[in-house]
């Protein structure tokens, strides 16, 4: 799925989302994950002057801040024959690309030396995306020592800003000579928009408080309300004064606060801050207590909170997964989609959600996808939710069917056509239009040509097969072929698993090691061994892990087994081996990996969204808690470690409203911000595998899922 990325993602395009979707305020720093230094930022200086730096890098102050929990100091010296400057940068988050036309650059400011006056202040540049800059602008503070805010209309710069994301970055630089030493704060540095600046009377509706090992989960009424721009957060421990510790975007609804101390009893109230900071009345209080919890609540915890993405997150409309949150708020992805759907019915038999609220849920998911925009019954990549219309989020060409994101959602709609098997109305109607949308997918139509050896990805209704990208394994979509071999309406002859999927001429070779970077497995079929460990299938050492987690969150893998290997569960378990001795050996000395951290896979990352595999080349330090945590039915020692890990020694960073963010590098001191739809579902869905076989038990129940195997393994015994 990455390759295809990769491929279209320079493409990408908002066509006709501008409408539907919620405007961001553009803001360069609200708060950083990590303690130490801030990883969107960058330091220089020249001659006499100076500014503290770690790694060229401002610091973090966690002591001081306007809104909790942290703020950027700048100390320096403004020395008489040199220059410092401190860039600030926006941060891009994937599907974050509407935001409200600015009026104010805005910030807080707290300054702490005695001396500081207004020339010994910084000057102010915007830095501009073709890495020109504007004039600097001054401004001015009361010396009070408490926190100000400072509004400074963007004309002052320059030209009218007319589009906020043509600043990269808001960069703080030197004013006077004079050779004193200074120190400031600054905090919630972005732009905005004054018309917005409403008093916020109401005080928030405060739900609930629940306590875990190390962090209490609390909930308030949800609020949409523009003139909202945060909720405010504020813990009282056993009795003592409230202080804030965070702030949440109000429409989220939840917020999890990391104690880090098991055993304590702790209090909440919340308040609004409006658009201009200002504060509303306070909430009621709700109280909790931490506890210590066994393995089996850690897991039930984990899958909750990953869960909690495709219930509380879901896209408005259809019920569906976002692509990531936050991002794009009205556009579904079709994959993340299926992945969710497989979610929903693992939480449904833990009891996180009643059965009529799924089936409700269901319900209203089927009425939208009979109705939303398919081609040849194919599903697109990205859903508008409002209107139900492809959503060209990966470029033009992007515009029709993913038969790969189709496959994704299929295998969550068979999945709970066999849970869904109450004899009443409601359930059998969930029954019959999974049946008609599975029908109706025109698998042999991605053919592209009659005698074709290959399915196809993509398909468009205006640029046709454009992209043409031939779908050739070893990656996530072997759940692609299997699913078209099993159509009984529009199937393919299971002989394409072998000339497609398993290709071994020279198409599939080129293609395996172009990815891969080696010809280890550039014929389908590996066989050699790694770290002790002999692998059958899988391009260069296996791959990122994703690759052993998509198409077998309904395909059970022991049932799965071809002419090149004798059972896809072993192979399967080879490959998140390697990849965990891979992350111990740790040849690149990476930060932070061991054996409890471990599991290079496909995510979010400091510099962009990789898939990264166990080996030089593809290894890029970050870690992505999915990657182990997904890996539960393989290596359920080594996942439980990780997870531990991750949750007791890292959650003040990584864990939050819906479980684990996508990936952190300690290296870098760099963690996600967001969580992906195609990563948290796999947490919930493999965690239950391991558990109880779930997933696997009602996707496998389908006949035509078993029908399909039996011919697949009747074309292996010609084959062999």
């Amino acid at each position: 799925m990455l390759k295809k990325l990769f491929a279209i993602l320079a493409l990408a395009s908002s066509l006709g989302a501008g409408a539907q979707e919620k405007l961001y305020n553009y803001d360069f720093f609200t708060n950083s994950m990590m303690e130490g230094n801030y990883f969107f930022s960058n330091t220089s200086s020249k001659g006499n002057s100076f500014i503290a730096q770690q790694k060229n890098k401002l610091p973090v102050s966690g002591e001081f801040f306007f809104t909790p929990g942290n703020s950027l100091r700048l100390q320096y010296i403004n020395g008489s024959t040199g220059t410092w400057r401190a860039s600030v940068f926006h941060q891009e988050k994937r599907g974050m690309d509407f935001f409200r036309k600015p009026t104010f650059l805005s910030f807080h400011i707290k300054v702490e030396s005695d001396s500081t006056y207004d020339k010994d202040l910084p000057l102010v540049r915007f830095q501009y995306t073709d890495s020109t800059y504007s004039k600097p602008v001054s401004f001015r503070v009361k010396k009070t020592k408490d926190w100000e805010s400072v509004l400074i209309h963007t004309s002052t710069f320059g030209s009218e800003l007319s589009y906020p994301n043509r600043v990269i970055a808001i960069v703080f630089e030197q004013q006077s000579k004079d050779g004193k030493s200074n120190t400031i704060y600054i905090d919630d540095i972005g732009f905005t928009v004054k018309e917005f600046f409403q008093p916020v009377a109401k005080a928030p509706q405060l739900l609930s408080a629940k306590g875990y090992a190390k962090h209490v989960d609390i909930t308030w009424l949800k609020d949409t309300s523009s003139a909202i721009r945060y909720v405010q957060v504020y813990r009282s421990e056993e009795g003592r004064a409230y202080n804030p510790v965070g702030i949440q975007d109000a429409a989220i609804g939840r917020y999890s606060d990391y104690t880090g101390e098991t055993g304590k009893k702790y209090s909440y109230k919340i308040s609004y801050l409006g658009n201009d900071f200002q504060e509303s009345p306070m909430s009621d209080i709700v109280a909790a207590a931490t506890r210590t919890m066994t393995d089996g609540e850690l897991l039930d915890m984990v899958q909750e909170a990953s869960f909690r993405y495709y219930w509380e997150g879901a896209e408005n409309f259809s019920g569906l997964a976002k692509e990531n949150i936050p991002g794009r708020q009205s556009m579904i992805a079709s994959g993340a989609a299926g992945f969710g759907l497989m979610a929903i019915i693992a939480a449904t038999e833990r009891k996180f959600i009643t059965r009529e609220e799924a089936v409700e849920r269901f319900v209203k998911v089927v009425n939208f996808l009979s109705k939303a925009e398919k081609f040849h019954g194919a599903f697109p990549h990205f859903i508008n939710g409002p209107d139900g219309k492809a959503e060209p989020f990966f470029g033009r060409k992007d515009n029709g069917a993913d038969l790969v994101e189709t496959s994704f959602l299929m295998e969550g709609l068979l999945a709970a056509k066999q849970y869904f098997s109450a004899d009443n109305e409601k359930e059998k109607f969930i029954r019959d239009k999974i049946s008609d949308l599975w029908l109706g997918v025109e698998w042999d139509w991605f053919k592209q040509y009659p005698n074709s050896k290959f399915l196809y990805w993509h398909w468009s209704p205006d640029k046709q097969w454009v992209i043409n990208h031939k779908l050739i394994g070893w990656n996530e979509t072997m759940v692609t072929y299997l699913l078209a071999i099993a159509s009984p309406t529009h199937g393919v002859p299971a002989s394409m698993y072998y000339s497609g999927w398993a290709n071994q001429d020279s198409t599939g070779q080129q293609y395996r090691s172009a990815w891969g970077g080696t010809t280890d497995g550039s014929k389908y079929s590996n066989g050699k061994t790694y770290f002790g460990i002999k692998l059958d299938v899988g391009v260069s050492n296996g791959g990122p892990l994703f690759f052993t987690h998509y198409s077998y969150m309904g395909y059970d893998p022991a049932y799965l087994k071809d002419k090149y290997t004798n059972n896809y569960f072993v192979n399967n378990q080879n490959i998140a081996k390697i990849n965990y001795t891979y992350c111990v050996e740790n040849p690149k000395k990476y930060l932070g990996y061991s054996d409890s951290a471990w599991g290079l896979t496909a995510s979010d990352g400091p510099f962009s969204y990789s898939a990264d595999e166990p080996n030089i080349a593809q290894d890029h330090g970050k870690i992505a808690p999915t990657g182990a945590i997904s890996s539960f039915p393989y290596t359920p020692v080594e996942s439980m470690k990780a997870l531990k890990n991750y949750y007791y020694n890292h959650g003040k960073f990584l864990w939050g409203e819906y479980g684990f963010r996508d990936a952190f590098d300690l290296t870098n001191n760099w963690c996600s911000e967001i969580y992906m739809g195609l990563n948290q579902a796999p947490m919930t869905v493999m965690i239950e595998n391991y558990r109880s076989g779930l997933i696997w038990k009602m996707f496998m129940a389908n006949p035509e899922v078993m029908i399909g195997l039996q011919k697949l393994q009747k074309e292996t015994s010609i084959t062999k």
